[in-house]
């Protein structure tokens, strides 16, 4: 039996899965992605350069989808990409916030109503792992609700009238985390009834492919 991540070469030794590999081009991407927030927010609240923030917003949006094309073209995929992708998203989503709502842009209640899903959905994530189920498969509605509120943001900042989209994006953020929570639910109950009758593991219990970055 091979080791666990590994797998035959052709001269008979093993090599490391795709799964785990760090030196990878979307990998690369996604770092210097996070490595724009910071960038971003002194942009915001340091000298107030709001155009020079948007393009950084617009290229990290850009690379989002880069990454993910990428990863998924050459086959580099990777339980690291897996981690550094949405780490990305959610940072970026909650710098902005931030940054709105300093520059009373927005209001406090609507960063409230983002975090507090960002929690719920924490707490979800603690008990799939608490039952050792990685996390589910990414949603179309969650990437739509992303990507609403990141066409929202750069709006906001430009003085253009995008309140509505941000509220929209923020229901649908909150809809497809409730479809996240009800996933979580019926995959939880798998594993307990499963337990219950000495299965090793449900059918439901399957970890989230490398790519996917839940809801």
């Amino acid at each position: 039996m091979e080791p666990a991540g590994r797998g035959p070469g052709a001269d008979g030794t093993t090599v490391p899965n795709p799964g785990d590999r760090v030196l990878t081009v979307p990998n690369a991407i996604s770092i210097a992605r996070l490595a724009g927030v910071p960038v971003f927010l002194w942009l915001v609240l340091g000298p107030h350069a709001d155009g020079w923030a948007v393009g950084l917003l617009i290229a990290a949006g850009v690379s989002d989808w880069l990454d993910g094309k990428l990863a998924r073209a050459w086959n580099q995929q990777s339980r690291l990409g897996q981690v550094l992708d949405p780490a990305a998203d959610r940072l970026y989503i909650a710098a902005t916030l931030a940054a709105l709502a300093i520059r009373q842009i927005i209001p406090w209640w609507l960063v409230a109503v983002l975090v507090l899903r960002e929690l719920v959905l924490g707490v979800a994530l603690l008990f799939l792992r608490h039952y050792s189920i990685g996390p589910l498969q990414v949603s179309f509605l969650g990437k739509a609700a992303t990507l609403c509120l990141l066409y929202a943001f750069p709006l906001l900042f430009l003085g253009s009238h995008a309140g509505a989209a941000a509220i929209w994006g923020t229901a649908l953020y909150w809809w497809a985390a409730a479809l996240y929570l009800s996933q979580a639910r019926q995959v939880i109950a798998a594993v307990r009834g499963s337990q219950a009758r000495g299965e090793v593991q449900p059918p439901l219990a399957r970890q989230q492919p490398p790519g996917d970055d839940g809801a």
